[in-house]
C-alpha cells in the first residue's frame, strides 16, 4: 500500500512569508487522516511546523502517521525549512513516541498546577510593584535576554532581536499598566534579588501564566527563585485564578527541579529537529 499527502486546498500565503497548507493521509487514494503543516515568523524564518497530523482510528498503528511525518518533511524541505517543529500534549504518549523514534528531540515543555490556598513567603522577603522608573531597564533586559535564546537556537540574531522586540511589544502594549499584567520586584532583607512578570489575564488560553522569573545573578542559588514563584501564585489567587501555567526550556535543569517540586506538571512537549 502507498500512503500519500494530498492537498485538501491552495497553499496560504502571507505578505510577511507566512505560509501554511492542510492535507489528506492518503493510502492508495482513500483518506486516513490529515496534517497541517506552517511556516512562519514565530519560528524563524528556516523553520516549520507540524501543526496537526492525525490518523482515523481504524489506520492507527500501520505506520500511517510515520509515512506522513517524513513526507511532511519533504514539503517543508521544499518551503526551503531548515528546521522542523512540533508540540504533543503530554498525555498523547504515542505520538511522543512517534517523535523520539523520528530524531525529534525536546527544546521545552508546558507546565501548569492547579492552585488552593496562598503560600506564606519565606522570612524576610516581600514583594512590590516594579515602578515606572526601572521599567525601561527592566524592559530592555528581558528583551535582550529572550533575543539571545532565539540566536542561541540557530537563528540571525537580527531575526532574533525584532522577534524579541515584537513579542515583548505585543505582550506589553502598556507597558507596567499593561491589563491582567504584574509586574514585581522581590525584596530580601532589604535588597532588590529578582523580578515577576506574570499574566493574570490571557487573550488565548485559561489561567495565568509566568512569562518570566529572573534572580540577579549574585543572589542565585538561595531560594530566590521558588519564592518568586510562590509570589506568582498568591497574585493568581488574588486575581480570581487558580490555574498557573509556565514554559521550561529542558536544558534548565534547575529550574525544571524547581517547577516540578512545587507541583507543576506538564501540559505539552514541545519538540525540533533540523531538517538536512
Amino acid at each position: 500500500m502507498t500512503t500519500t499527502l494530498r492537498p485538501t486546498g491552495p497553499e496560504r500565503r502571507a505578505a510577511d512569508g507566512a505560509r501554511s497548507r492542510s492535507y489528506d493521509i492518503c493510502v492508495n487514494g482513500r483518506p486516513v487522516g490529515r496534517v497541517r503543516l506552517a511556516a512562519d515568523g514565530r519560528l524563524g524564518p528556516s523553520a516549520g511546523r507540524i501543526e496537526e497530523l492525525a490518523v482515523h482510528g481504524p489506520d492507527r498503528r500501520r505506520g500511517r502517521a510515520t509515512v506522513a511525518a517524513l513526507a511532511a518533511e519533504e514539503v517543508l524541505r521544499g518551503w526551503g525549512c531548515r528546521r522542523i517543529e512540533a508540540s504533543v500534549p503530554a498525555d498523547a504518549g504515542p505520538a511522543l513516541r512517534l517523535a523520539a523514534a523520528l530524531g525529534y528531540a525536546e527544546r521545552s515543555r508546558s507546565m501548569a498546577k492547579e492552585l488552593s490556598e496562598p503560600p506564606v513567603l519565606p522570612g524576610g522577603s516581600v514583594v512590590r510593584p516594579l515602578g515606572a522608573d526601572e521599567y525601561p531597564a527592566w524592559l530592555e533586559s528581558r528583551r535582550e535576554a529572550y533575543a539571545r535564546v532565539w540566536a542561541g537556537w540557530g537563528t540571525d540574531p537580527e531575526w532574533a532581536r525584532l522577534r524579541s522586540e515584537a513579542d515583548h511589544a505585543g505582550l506589553l502594549p502598556d507597558g507596567p499598566d499593561t491589563a491582567g499584567t504584574a509586574l514585581r520586584v522581590l525584596v530580601h532583607e532589604g535588597e532588590d534579588v529578582g523580578t515577576l512578570w506574570l499574566a493574570t489575564a490571557r487573550a488565548r488560553g485559561s489561567g495565568a501564566w509566568v512569562f518570566d522569573v529572573e534572580v540577579a545573578p549574585s543572589h542565585r542559588g538561595r531560594g530566590h527563585g521558588r519564592t518568586l514563584m510562590l509570589a506568582a501564585e498568591r497574585e493568581c489567587l488574588a486575581a480570581g485564578v487558580r490555574t498557573l501555567g509556565l514554559n521550561v526550556f529542558t536544558d534548565n535543569a534547575a529550574a525544571l527541579r524547581l517547577y516540578e517540586s512545587l507541583g507543576h506538571r506538564p501540559t505539552a512537549h514541545h519538540l525540533h529537529k533540523p531538517l538536512l
